[in-house]
């Protein structure tokens, strides 16, 4: 039979409020003696708090609402568990919702979860949001709501923003100072990620480097498996590419396979690069050499600011500019200049 806080209260000899403020970590003018006797009864009798209970005092359900566009996408999986692991200590709970790129089933979604009582709404889109929903509507004030959007959306305040840009240059130089003249490149024919820093700096080193180039160089597909491998094998039509930077890790694994199919040798024939620095690129063979960009602390920041923004709410939510690291492995090789 489940315990009631009134009837902790009563076998602790203290106050109703008092378990509460205990419960939630307000205690602190509590003696350590009281503290612990209300925790013993905690642990014995396994309580539970009612959240919905909770919620009409405090009007917190400890909920938090996440819509991705792909809950499968690697990227998003480690997102999640970063934010995950920044909610759940605090006793949040988590509604995941998968919008699968539809921006009417978003739209769907955020209202659907206004009307479950959500604190707050954690929202990776690829989309612009329409007014109704945008930072600082109605719609926002009474949910808080942090984007994970690569700064589509204009703000000037909790952005969360991947020095892509940068990253991506670096492990191109990389592959100019390894001797490679024709270097293709796999980018997204849709989705969330819009690779657009990526695809700006691939055309700048090209450009400085004073490299030869035309679109065919440039080759589309989903960013998933099945979309490098299609990317990939379209690639490899022209004979003079002798290296592939792969717009994000999940590419490159299909690009693998291209490769492989058409009895190539990775990086003897031809070397290959990535983006993401997924834990799936060190197991490859070769090892992949990848651009490393922290999405489980991503989803850990989102998920603080979120908290923040709900806990107060007067407060402006900072920017915060996440490093990439370029994680040199085994799938380059060195070319002769000249």
């Amino acid at each position: 039979m489940k315990i009631t806080i009134r009837e902790i209260a009563e076998m602790a000899g203290v106050s109703v409020t008092t378990v509460s403020q205990i419960l939630n970590n307000k205690g602190s003018r509590f003696s350590e003696q009281t503290r612990k006797k209300v925790l013993a009864i905690v642990e014995e009798h396994q309580y539970k708090p009612d959240f919905f209970a909770a919620n009409l005092i405090n009007r917190h359900s400890k909920t938090i609402g996440m819509i991705v566009p792909d809950v499968t996408d690697f990227f998003f999986s480690k997102v999640i568990e970063g934010v995950e692991s920044y909610l759940n200590p605090l006793g949040y709970m988590i509604i995941l919702c998968n919008s699968r790129h539809d921006q009417e089933q978003e739209k769907r979604y955020l209202n659907e979860l206004s009307h479950r009582s959500v604190d707050g709404i954690l929202l990776a889109t690829p989309y612009q949001l329409e007014d109704e929903h945008k930072l600082g509507s109605d719609f926002y004030r009474r949910h808080p709501m942090v984007l994970i959007d690569r700064g589509l959306n204009d703000r000037d305040w909790g952005q969360l923003l991947v020095e892509e840009y940068a990253g991506a240059q670096e492990v191109l130089r990389m592959l100019v100072k390894q001797g490679h003249r024709h270097i293709g490149m796999l980018k997204e024919s849709q989705g969330y990620y819009q690779l657009t820093e990526r695809v700006k700096a691939y055309r700048q080193v090209i450009f400085e480097s004073g490299l030869p180039f035309d679109e065919s160089y440039i080759c589309s597909g989903e960013l998933t498996l099945a979309g490098g491998y299609h990317a990939t094998k379209e690639m490899l039509k022209n004979e003079k590419i002798t290296a592939i930077f792969c717009g994000t890790d999940e590419m490159a694994l299909g690009c693998y396979q291209a490769i492989y199919e058409a009895g190539l040798r990775i990086p003897e024939d031809i070397s290959v690069v990535g983006f993401d620095g997924l834990e799936v690129s060190k197991y490859m063979v070769p090892p992949l050499t990848t651009v490393f960009q922290p999405s489980t602390e991503i989803g850990f920041s989102a998920a603080k600011f979120l908290v923040d923004a709900i806990n107060f709410p007067s407060q402006r939510i900072p920017n915060k500019i996440f490093q990439t690291k370029l994680i040199i492995r085994e799938s380059v090789k060195t070319l002769g200049q000249g």
